[in-house]
């Protein structure tokens, strides 16, 4: 089923105005069927099956290039999305429609059943969660991020209420084509992921929540045998966690009496094992270089991704400065840091 929205012409109804952007539209537009002031009595989860074509059903809201690139920007950063391959992401903005929130409006509230998923364009709106007994603020959404999403993933009541606290301008999914296209891609995602990150000590710190949402932000990277996966000296961006293959770790000789300058091999990386970290954690240049010994797959994670989900693991990774300090020693037969590497 198809359903297109066209804008061409202002109209003044007040029964439409507050249900979509304050923009131009076409008389015979009509909201999505489920989209309402009110909210829904009861929601009856669908059952969703891992073989199930994500794509049948497709809705269709028409957008302009103007709404078309802001929506791209507004999606550019939510986890959720980056989980989807090119043509899944293309699904998902076209059934996506904008909607203009006035000052004070309650876009979602606690306990109520939860029919759209959205995306901050503009504006400003606060997160208020019940902390013994009282609704209490936690969050500021500001003119970025996303929300709703728990309430359609695991078909429970709105766990908090968001409030407008300016005008703004959000995108909605609706609970339906957002199982279908993100929930069902996430959840092969996580599956494939789930028993690799239970694997790996460091990600113990984490809750079971939280390695769920580094599965959703981890992008596999492939590399070819001999191919530099990132270089001494360079600035960090990403952290890795290899998949498969095997890595080595290599750093200029500018210590030995020969100090040719060559890269010398410090030790040798394999599945389950991970790079990156330090320079990310003390934001620094990279203190050595890592190769791809053989054909390499990696779990990348960006920068803002790593400093959002791997708060708890930092200080385990900090303690590993010792170990690579030891290899140093090793290696050179004197007291290296770090630090000496990057000068």
């Amino acid at each position: 089923m198809f359903c297109h929205a066209k804008r061409k012409k202002r109209k003044t109804d007040p029964t439409i105005a507050n249900n979509v952007s304050d923009d131009v539209y076409d008389e015979d537009y009509v909201p999505p069927a489920n989209f309402s002031k009110g909210r829904r009595a009861s929601v009856s989860a669908e059952p969703l099956s891992m073989e199930d074509d994500i794509t049948n059903d497709r809705v269709i809201h028409p957008k302009t290039d103007e709404q078309r690139k802001r929506l791209q920007v507004a999606v550019k950063e939510i986890l959720i999305f980056k989980s989807l391959d090119q043509e899944q992401r293309e699904y998902v903005l076209d059934a996506m429609f904008e909607k203009a929130v006035p000052a004070g409006e309650k876009v979602i509230e606690l306990g109520d059943n939860g029919d759209f998923f959205y995306v901050v364009d503009s504006g400003k709106l606060d997160c208020y969660i019940k902390i013994n007994g009282e609704e209490k603020k936690v969050l500021t959404y500001d003119n970025t991020g996303a929300f709703g999403e728990l309430a359609l993933m695991y078909n429970t009541p709105r766990a908090a209420t968001i409030i407008a606290t300016e005008e703004c301008v959000l995108w909605a999914l609706d609970r339906t084509t957002f199982r279908q296209l993100v929930l069902l891609t996430t959840m092969k995602k996580r599956e494939l992921y789930e028993e690799f990150l239970n694997a790996i000590p460091l990600l113990q710190e984490l809750e079971s929540y939280e390695r769920m949402n580094l599965a959703d932000a981890l992008v596999t990277t492939q590399y070819k045998a001999g191919e530099t996966i990132i270089k001494q000296g360079d600035e960090a961006d990403s952290f890795f966690i290899i998949e498969k293959g095997t890595c080595e770790v290599k750093i200029k000789d500018t210590f030995s009496s020969q100090h040719t300058n060559e890269e010398v091999k410090l030790t040798e990386l394999e599945r389950g094992q991970y790079f990156g970290e330090l320079a990310l954690i003390y934001k620094k240049p990279r203190a050595a270089s890592v190769i791809a010994s053989t054909d390499v797959s990696c779990a990348v994670l960006d920068i803002g991704a790593f400093e959002r989900l791997l708060g708890p693991c930092v200080e385990i990774m900090q303690r590993n400065v010792s170990n690579y300090e030891s290899k140093l020693t090793e290696l050179f037969g004197e007291q290296l840091s770090i630090d000496d590497l990057r000068r």
